[in-house]
């Protein structure tokens, strides 16, 4: 009895890693958001998850994980068995700007193995009508003769549009107030309103208020234009190396067979393709990518830095 059981072990040893995917999955994949329902991550998610059930003949159920800026879902995924049926689909603060400003349970280097981005989307400035500048050098210039004396509104401290918005600054050498708000919406409301005079925020809050004459647009983080604001030039244009975008995407547990990943990758970058899917992304703001593992995880990677940049000119240490 014992030598049959040591012969089927070595049999299992000797599966090939295809066959093993080609195995995957059996049951349902959990796939954890990191924020509650109802928001672009659990939208993204929930298409995503459509596509992978078709694609792979099983149910991707999405459960919200949410708390601490997503660090609880991170933890929990960090955690769970590394056998590819639990996902963690997370927003690009989780891996690259939570764990500098508070402390947490999680690597995100060493616990995850990225798998595929879905969508990523740029930041993009504006300013109030009051504020007489038609570039963001003057801008700039006009900032810079008022030192201390304009606001710029964000999402709250330590959000990725706060700590964004504070590279930027750093960058141009500009000194102006900072008036946190309870999300990217009431914050634009205000700068609408003449309350600051310059946000750093997501282009779906912009576009119609821009397109009203409320408000003026000098820039978008990305270092290409974006797609939905091909008027707007790039901040790298008058700032080189300032490349700013949020992301959502598929990631694992560490140890997850590395044939898993690539089959999920696979699909990913195939069903964001599809022009039904890449119009449902782009529906709710998102521009589709559908990378590689190796191409995911250069670019959390070369991000790095830009991000410790952007933290510590806001002076923020974990908690």
């Amino acid at each position: 009895m014992r030598m049959t059981r040591l012969a089927a072990f070595c049999a299992l040893l000797a599966v090939p890693a295809t066959a093993l995917a080609q195995a995957w999955p059996q049951r349902p994949v959990k796939v954890v958001v990191p924020f509650a329902a109802g928001g672009n991550t659990d939208a993204q998610a929930r298409i995503m998850a459509e596509s992978l059930r078709v694609a792979f003949g099983q149910p991707f159920v999405v459960e919200n994980r949410a708390g601490a800026s997503g660090a609880i879902a991170a933890e929990f995924v960090a955690r769970a068995p590394a056998d590819g049926y639990t996902l963690f689909f997370a927003a690009s603060p989780q891996i690259s700007t939570v764990p500098l400003v508070q402390k947490v349970n999680y690597d995100p280097l060493r616990d995850f193995a990225p798998i595929s981005i879905v969508g990523i989307n740029p930041f993009v400035l504006g300013v109030h009508v009051s504020v007489p500048a038609k570039s963001l050098r003057e801008f700039v210039e006009y900032a810079k003769s008022r030192p201390g004396q304009l606001n710029y509104g964000s999402a709250g401290a330590g959000t990725l549009i706060h700590l964004s918005s504070e590279l930027f600054l750093a960058r141009a050498g500009l000194r102006m107030a900072h008036v946190p708000y309870k999300g990217g919406g009431p914050a634009v409301t205000d700068l609408v309103a003449g309350q600051v005079q310059m946000v750093l925020g997501n282009p779906s809050d912009f576009i119609q208020q821009a397109k009203g004459g409320r408000i003026v647009l000098l820039g978008v983080s990305s270092a290409r234009r974006a797609p939905k604001l091909p008027e707007v030039p790039p901040i790298a244009d008058t700032y080189p190396g300032f490349d700013i975008v949020t992301w959502n995407g598929f990631l694992a547990p560490a140890a997850t067979p590395q044939a898993i990943v690539e089959q999920l990758a696979k699909e990913v970058a195939r069903a964001v393709r599809e022009p039904v899917t890449a119009q449902r992304l782009e529906g709710i703001g998102v521009d589709p990518v559908g990378n590689t593992p190796a191409e995911f995880t250069e670019f959390i990677r070369r991000d790095a830095p830009l991000w410790r940049e952007a933290v510590n000119a806001a002076g923020i240490k974990p908690e």
